[in-house]
Parts: structure tokens; sequence; C-alpha cells
């Protein structure tokens, strides 16, 4: 049987399900648990794993330390190939900021100790923290 436009227009696909079908987490429990734990949000609400996305729904989920953002071009509910994947959604995910913009961690020399309590300070103070 084929489906018709409409069936395409009004079929849906869990989110945690899509996430995964997508490839944007490695498995699906991944997906289920970035959704309870509130990582995902389609249209700007957060979502639990069963909630159906369809076409036009834009996503985003933080996930391994960045956001992305994608519009749903294509519902695949089983997990494809990556090229055909890449076309199921449109990436609207901002590039990431120039490394001369990103914060620079501290790096202490191996076996140095725990810092004291003016070195904690002065580095409470670079970072800009402020303490009570």
């Amino acid at each position: 049987m084929a489906a018709t436009a409409t069936d395409e227009q009004t079929a849906t696909v869990r989110v945690d399900s899509w996430i995964w079908a997508v490839r944007l987490t490695k498995t699906r429990s991944q997906a289920a648990t970035a959704c309870r734990a509130g990582h995902v949000r389609v249209n700007g609400d957060r979502v639990k794993p069963a909630q159906p996305v369809k076409p036009g729904d834009e996503v985003r989920i933080f996930h391994a330390g960045r956001e992305r953002i994608v519009e749903v071009r294509r519902l695949l509910a089983k997990r494809v190939g990556a090229p055909v994947a890449a076309e199921a959604y449109t990436d609207r995910t901002p590039p990431p900021p120039p490394r001369e913009h990103t914060a620079l961690a501290a790096v202490r020399d191996r076996g140095a100790g725990r810092p004291t309590k003016r070195e904690r300070r002065e580095l409470d103070q670079l970072r800009g923290a402020r303490r009570p």
C-alpha cells in the first residue's frame, strides 16, 4: 500500500527515536536520557522521550558539551546511513566561537599538589567568580 501525501503530513515519530535515527546521539537510550534530563526541546518546550515530532519542528539538543539546533525535514523511525540521515534535517547550529574567545583552563604542573587558598582566590578572580 502506498502512503498518500496527507498520511505523510500527519505522520509523527517519537523524538528520542528520531534523534537516534538521524545520528545526533549514538544510542536511543542516550537520546531518551537527554529528554528526561531536560536537554531536548521541541519548538522551545522541554519534551519527554515519547513526544512526537513532525516535519517543520525545531529540535534543540544539548549533548556532548554543545547545543545542536536542527529543523526536522523528514521523519525517520529506524537508523539509516549517515548520508540519508543528513538529508532528514537542516542544521541551524551556530558555528562554535573562535578558540581565542574561549576561556583558558588553569593548568598546574604535575605533582604540584592542591592550590593554596591564595592561589584559589587568584583563580576565582581570574575566572570572574564571586565568593560569598
